[in-house]
């Protein structure tokens, strides 16, 4: 067993953005229309692009604070007492509210662990940043933002860029906070589907972003090779196949690592390999937490990251 990490060594990162409760059910096949089905397992966890991000940083040793705008409903409670069972602090910008938490129904398909995903979002939030927002960030050593929640997105960022510390964008799709926040981006981690206004394809997202001065821009390709461009070179990382089972919340693995590893002194490449590996582990287990079990308080397979 490795020895724990003492905390100051730890590196911190804040999680800027959406928080959810997924209730999620494994069934041999989608249910038709105006059919019922019983599901072969389910599980109930926290969800959401930021939060399971922020879990994934913590489970592979860092310190993970999640800024983000839930209330004090029942349904909050649950979502915090599951983030803190994992290692994640909680910002709430919401407390003493009776905001409502969106509710995620999620569906994973036996056979081939694809996931389909029915909820609310925060893409239009009206919270505004917490007071303790601006000292969360100076303390941080990479702070990631998902565009939920944009007045807080926004002023994260900003406090981030003004300490230069580093600023990765989840940009799974375009939300219309993306335009300020761009600018702000040190690092863009883009699915294969996201397009900057105008792009035709990846190539031409990809252009774009570093032509507005984003330092490293990254495009998952689900079990494709994970391409990049940073510093006027690019290239491909290649993914490790796996025995796909449940791909909720991969992506997300994938920010979150992705996030810890820019922490760790390592390449682009580098932090793609780590990073991929970590979402292929993901895909390997059924349930959203049980695949934590695997990894390290130092990392994949121990070894302060390494494997």
């Amino acid at each position: 067993m490795n020895a724990p990490v003492a905390e100051s060594a730890r590196p911190v990162g804040v999680f800027v953005g959406l928080a959810t409760l997924d209730v999620i059910h494994r069934v041999a096949a989608a249910p038709t229309s105006n059919q019922k089905i019983t599901s072969r397992m389910q599980f109930v966890a926290a969800g959401g692009p930021a939060a399971n991000a922020a879990v994934t940083f913590a489970a592979l040793g860092g310190t993970a604070v999640l800024v983000t705008a839930l209330g004090d409903d029942p349904v909050a409670a649950l979502v915090k007492a599951d983030l803190a069972a994992f290692g994640v602090q909680v910002i709430d910008a919401a407390e003493g509210t009776d905001r409502s938490v969106p509710v995620s129904a999620v569906t994973v398909i036996e056979s081939t662990g694809d996931r389909s995903v029915v909820s609310a979002d925060a893409v239009t939030s009206d919270a505004a940043p917490p007071v303790q927002l601006e000292d969360s960030i100076a303390g941080a050593d990479v702070v990631l933002v998902d565009g939920h929640h944009p007045l807080i997105a926004c002023a994260a960022a900003e406090h981030a860029a003004a300490r230069v510390t580093t600023v990765v964008v989840d940009a799974g799709r375009w939300k219309p906070v993306m335009g300020e926040l761009i600018p702000l981006a040190t690092d863009m981690v883009c699915s294969a589907d996201f397009r900057v206004p105008g792009a035709a394809d990846t190539d031409a997202t990809a252009a774009a972003l570093v032509g507005s001065g984003v330092h490293t821009v990254v495009t998952t390709h689900g079990g494709d090779p994970v391409r990049w461009w940073s510093e006027e070179v690019s290239g491909s990382v290649d993914v490790e196949p796996v025995t796909v089972v449940d791909t909720v919340g991969a992506g997300d693995a994938f920010h979150g690592a992705y996030a810890y590893y820019s922490t760790q002194g390592c390449t682009v490449p580098e932090r793609i390999h780590r990073s991929a590996h970590v979402a292929a582990l993901r895909c390997s287990v059924v349930g959203p937490r049980t695949w934590l079990r695997t990894l390290s308080t130092n990392g994949p397979e121990g070894g302060n990251g390494e494997y």
